[in-house]
């Protein structure tokens, strides 16, 4: 199913994409019909500077929403998407997850968002005037937290979820607080949201950031998906930058200005991060999973293991 939605004013999605796909309306709560899946959506607004929107449900059909944004002249937002950030609260053994991570770019260009079939969404994203974050942001000095407020050129960064996003992003979830006070308590869960992105953004090295061009922000994604989808090897960087059309020091440098590691640095971590899924929720024994992920040597597999996660992989998968 293609939807294709204008986002007119900064007015946001949400209902529009309701109306898309036929879902019935809650409250501020609006719910996936059962043809289509099992879940809801919700979102706030506080005026033109501040917006956010709560994904919380699977589907059963692949959906392809195209958003066009067409904002007042001279306002610029900054997208927050923040990808598995809750549990799910559905296990199905069919369902998929988004892999949890947080990206983070400008709104004014047209976006196209892909639902693959049989997956579970559950996001927060988090629009935000460029106005608004340089009242909460401005008198850091840091320089991507300044190119994210006041660059002209584009840009991309993308980082892990911390256990604090994830615990905020739980309490929002599960909040108690009397109706008359949701509104005001959300605006403050999605504040304490952004400080905690941009406590993780402040961790990298203090380098300047380059513009980086549409074309060049859409090889880095392909390069990334190729990685996530070939962890049993190792990355070929100059295939890698054939491919993307770049030479090996601007491949490098764009990789680690967005992902905030190099390329082999982030294979291993996405590597790793799988290894501890498959322990965890597939029970696969620690021989398989190393084998699986293209490991020859499984002592080699544990020591690695260990310096990312913290433990030995065996004692991972029974902790």
């Amino acid at each position: 199913m293609k939807i294709e939605v204008v986002d007119k004013n900064g007015s946001g999605i949400l209902h529009k994409f309701a109306d898309a796909i036929g879902a019935s309306v809650r409250g501020r709560f609006i719910d996936i019909p059962e043809k289509l899946g099992e879940g809801y959506m919700t979102g706030f607004t506080w005026g033109n500077d501040l917006r956010m929107m709560i994904r919380n449900y699977y589907i059963n059909e692949e959906i392809v929403l195209e958003r066009k944004n067409e904002l007042p002249e001279g306002q610029e937002n900054v997208i927050f998407f923040l990808n598995g950030i809750f549990d799910s609260t559905i296990e199905q053994e069919k369902i998929s997850v988004e892999q949890p991570s947080v990206f983070i770019g400008m709104q004014s260009v047209s976006s196209v968002i892909a639902m693959p079939e049989n997956t579970y969404f559950r996001s927060i994203t988090i629009s935000a005037s460029r106005s608004y974050l340089k009242e909460l942001f401005g008198e850091l000095k840091h320089p991507v937290a300044a190119n994210i407020i006041s660059s002209k050129d584009n840009f991309v960064y993308e980082i892990g979820v911390s256990p604090a996003m994830i615990t905020t992003a739980s309490e929002m979830i599960n909040q108690t607080v009397p109706e008359s006070l949701e509104n005001h308590y959300h605006k403050l869960k999605c504040e304490e949201l952004l400080c905690h992105i941009f406590a993780v953004l402040l961790q990298r090295e203090e380098t300047p950031a380059s513009g980086i061009h549409i074309k060049d922000i859409k090889s880095l994604y392909a390069i990334k998906f190729h990685l996530q989808s070939n962890l049993d090897k190792a990355p070929n960087i100059a295939s890698l930058a054939k491919e993307a059309g770049m030479s090996e020091p601007k491949l490098r440098k764009l990789f680690k200005q967005t992902f905030g590691k190099g390329i082999f640095e982030y294979y291993q971590f996405m590597r790793i991060q799988e290894a501890a899924r498959l322990l965890k929720e597939k029970h696969l024994s620690v021989s398989e999973v190393g084998y699986q992920l293209g490991f020859t040597n499984l002592s080699h597999f544990s020591r690695v293991f260990e310096e990312h996660i913290g433990l030995k992989p065996k004692k991972y998968s029974v902790s």
